[in-house]
């Protein structure tokens, strides 16, 4: 049984007065303890870790310390961005053979299509960067970080629907209740910040007329581990954190009074019940009142040179945009943050993909590319892995009608894009490769739950030992079924 409610149920009417009573009696008595308490109090918080590692973490010495993960939510499409197929051409408006779609299942919006014709990119590829790599013109400012990326051509996925495949994507299970990797991160790797929570979601805005997919929280989500794992969500605009100053007429200090007196009876809860949610009410309160001095200075960007603003672009001036998100990506990480998760929408073209995809492009491409010169200018580079990519791919055939300048994509789960950079992983490489159709993988398949070993790997994590006893099971984002880190993206 829940302990609380147990311990509620046992409660007599006397109990719960008197308990009443001992509370507002503590309360007063630590106010009249005044100014001197309230220092000590918070002098011996600032010298305690906030969010300490588990003992024994790191496995190993890791080659990245920090993760940032630009999820291009709704699934761009290879085809159009970097899975090059310049012999699509002469297929254009031919059926797509049977011997390259078998038996694959299909959403419901093109399983009834009398056929499936066969839409070539009308994208430009050019080669760039010693690598030689062919990115489209959609992408002039990733065309020219290409030396610093791993382009992985073969990831796939089980889920075939967005918010089983995001779900999938972020935790190891289309089921939700699972713990995300943010939050698997933050729980075993802690956080070298006391002032900032260890794992932070930002959603940026993104181009009107955009088929935005819904976000849901459990892409974020602690699921089974303790709730202080949460990811905390930034808002996208001015104010990115609600209630952050104080109420007229309150000071810090007397903030910190309440906090410290807040803190007491909670942990006295926690002894009496054992519920472990309490710690995470305690920590949450505390990073609160950290937070009130850390974030004012966290989004002043006044301090930013001429030369990194103009890296970025006119939208870096511009509350809750793309690119500001991904200048704070790097403030957050800098200022030691463990994962920072970016969540960009309206990647779902099925239909008028050209108009819809370029939207998209021109919105995130110069702030991704930034990211990468900005980090590496830093140094930061170096132990920071950086990751964008969407939850699937996109057909080659066409959903509705087939023109020379417009066509859609549906969800294809079979094969896609995705890259890696930083922290460990090669520069400059392509990884596996797909059929002439950019259909099926013909070479290195990369699985989502490899995809989530190697991450683990390189941030100093054997993601078979890392595990959490949940629902009867030793839980683990790799899941239950063999997973592999991509030894082949490794440096």
């Amino acid at each position: 049984m829940n302990p609380f409610i147990e311990h509620e149920i046992n409660l007599t009417r006397r109990q719960f007065f008197g308990n009443v009573g001992l509370r507002f009696g503590g309360l007063a008595l630590a106010q009249l303890l005044g100014q001197q308490g309230s220092g000590l109090a918070a002098t011996q918080a600032a010298d305690q870790q906030v969010h300490a590692a588990l003992p024994g973490f790191p496995h190993f010495p890791p080659r990245a310390k920090r993760l940032i993960y630009l999820h291009m939510n709704g699934a761009p499409s290879q085809l159009d961005l970097l899975d090059y197929k310049p012999d699509l051409a002469r297929f254009f408006n031919k059926d797509l053979p049977e011997s390259v779609r078998g038996n694959q299942r299909l959403t419901g919006m093109t399983s009834g299509q009398k056929r499936f014709p066969v839409a070539p990119s009308k994208y430009k590829f050019t080669q760039h960067g010693q690598c030689g790599r062919w990115v489209s013109e959609l992408l002039p400012h990733t065309a020219k970080v290409v030396d610093d990326i791993a382009v992985i051509k073969t990831v796939h996925t089980n889920a075939i629907n967005h918010d089983p495949a995001c779900t999938f994507l972020f935790t190891g299970a289309e089921i939700p209740g699972k713990a995300s990797l943010g939050s698997w991160l933050a729980y075993g790797l802690g956080s070298e910040s006391n002032d900032l929570p260890a794992f932070v979601v930002l959603t940026p805005k993104w181009p009107e007329g955009s088929n935005g997919q819904a976000l849901f929280s459990r892409m974020w989500g602690s699921g089974f581990l303790p709730g202080r794992h949460n990811g905390v969500a930034f808002r996208a605009g001015a104010d990115p954190v609600l209630y952050l100053p104080n109420p007229n007429g309150v000071q810090r200090d007397d903030r910190r009074l309440l906090l410290d007196t807040l803190g007491q009876l909670n942990q006295q809860q926690h002894e009496r019940l054992g519920d472990p949610e309490t710690l995470t009410r305690i920590a949450q309160y505390e990073m609160a009142f950290r937070m009130q001095a850390s974030v004012p200075d966290l989004v002043d960007f006044k301090s930013e040179d001429a030369a990194t603003r103009e890296m970025y672009g006119p939208d870096v001036d511009k509350p809750g945009s793309f690119a500001q998100s991904c200048l704070l990506a790097r403030r957050l990480v800098e200022r030691g943050v463990r994962v920072v998760q970016l969540m960009h929408r309206g990647w779902d073209s099925h239909s008028n993909l050209p108009r819809e995809l370029g939207n998209q492009c021109a919105d995130t491409d110069r702030g991704c590319a930034a990211l990468i010169q900005d980090l590496k200018a830093r140094g930061l580079l170096e132990d920071t892995l950086v990751v964008w990519g969407g939850e699937f791919g996109r057909t080659v055939y066409s959903q509705g009608t087939l023109t020379q300048d417009n066509y859609g994509r549906d969800h294809h789960p079979r094969n896609y894009c995705m890259w890696m950079a930083g922290g460990g992983i090669k520069p400059g490489i392509s990884y596996g490769e797909t059929d002439d159709f950019s259909y099926n993988i013909v070479e290195n398949p990369v699985h989502l739950n490899d995809l989530n070993a190697t991450i683990l790997h390189c941030m100093g994590i054997h993601h078979e030992k890392f595990t959490f006893k949940a629902q009867g099971l030793d839980q683990r984002l790799t899941g239950v079924e063999p997973a592999k880190v991509v030894k082949g993206l490794l440096a």
